[in-house]
């Protein structure tokens, strides 16, 4: 059975413009899929250890988005014991794309909603990949296709 549900989840990155980013990629994503393929859920519930955040993990793939080097989206998920699909970092991106300088918290400037736009697609394309490879019973298999 195929998971059509995915879970994105960016890091809080609250006032910080790659965080910014991030979110912002986040939610780009689950427009481009649409609701039934794709969800940002809070990562504060999930770094409490909210039973009901954790539940609704269970059955879904996840993708991270971490906007700094602390990656707290990954390392929250990695000590909830939730399986990541893939990890995104915003600064990876970034440095890829060195000529963008992403500014703004609440609203981002032109270059950093097309830092937004190259992340959005980069993880669109993964998660592509991975179905095309092959998700089962709510997770990734690697090596299954």
């Amino acid at each position: 059975m195929m998971c059509n549900r995915i879970a994105v989840i960016p890091c809080s990155g609250i006032g910080k413009s790659l965080g910014t980013v991030g979110r912002e990629a986040a939610y780009l994503v689950t427009e481009q899929l649409g609701p039934q393929q794709a969800f940002v859920p809070a990562l504060a519930p999930l770094v409490l250890g909210d039973p009901e955040s954790l539940e609704e993990l269970a059955e879904t793939s996840v993708i991270t988005v971490d906007g700094c080097r602390l990656a707290c989206a990954s390392k929250t998920l990695e000590e909830c014991g939730v399986p990541v699909a893939r990890s995104f970092s915003v600064m990876e991106v970034h440095r890829r794309h060195r000529g963008l300088k992403p500014q703004g918290i609440a609203e981002l400037n032109a270059d950093g909603r097309q830092l937004a736009d190259t992340l959005t697609d980069e993880i669109v394309d993964q998660v592509r990949q991975l179905r095309r490879e092959g998700w089962r019973d709510g997770r990734f298999v690697e090596g299954e296709r």
